[in-house]
């Protein structure tokens, strides 16, 4: 979304027309929802985390400083939620029901499927798995990046953290990433 269309649409919710947000949440919805699945693990907590999310965004809109974008901003309210939301649950990221097709990553594994497919499939489930054995600080950076593909900018200002450290974290998740690959005998490249 463009930056002058993003604050034009937040002053109109401002001056209470609560129905210019729909076109923010839509911008921001499906770039949301696989961060707050990345983040969970579940579909349905990632649902629940985003609605939450944008709903506390909405009800902070008048803190809303409009010279800056909405989507980090959003991002990290959505981080938030995520976190908020496994601790209360007291539960912690677990790979239950990730539906390839909800991540935009759907490949056709089926009999008539080429051998290319399949592996992709595999790999898939591969890195779920083991982004499950990674510690949550470590694994929301590489969702943030790897998965989302943010700039180091863009990172540091969700998680509020300078970019080096973003570097820095980032290294070590990779690492994790590359030894919990490694325990379950899978290669990172």
């Amino acid at each position: 979304m463009q930056p002058g269309v993003e604050r034009e649409l937040i002053q109109k919710c401002r001056n209470g027309d609560a129905r210019f947000y729909e076109p923010i949440v839509r911008a921001y919805e499906p770039q949301g929802y696989r961060m707050a699945l990345g983040m969970t693990g579940n579909p349905d907590d990632a649902r629940d985390a985003l609605q939450e999310a944008f709903v506390k965004a909405y009800q902070a809109l008048s803190r809303f400083d409009t010279r800056r974008s909405f989507g980090p901003w959003f991002f990290q309210i959505l981080r938030n939620q995520c976190r908020d939301l496994l601790r209360s649950r007291t539960s912690r990221f677990r790979v239950e029901v990730v539906d390839d097709d909800l991540l935009d990553l759907q490949a056709d594994t089926g009999p008539g499927s080429s051998r290319r497919d399949r592996e992709r499939a595999e790999a898939r489930r591969l890195l779920w798995a083991a982004l499950e054995r990674v510690p949550d600080e470590q694994r929301e950076i590489l969702v943030l990046k790897e998965l989302e593909g943010f700039r180091y900018q863009e990172i540091a200002s969700i998680l509020e953290i300078p970019e080096g450290t973003v570097a820095s974290r980032l290294y070590h998740a990779r690492r994790a990433l590359q030894d919990a690959l490694a325990d379950m005998g899978a290669e990172y490249p």
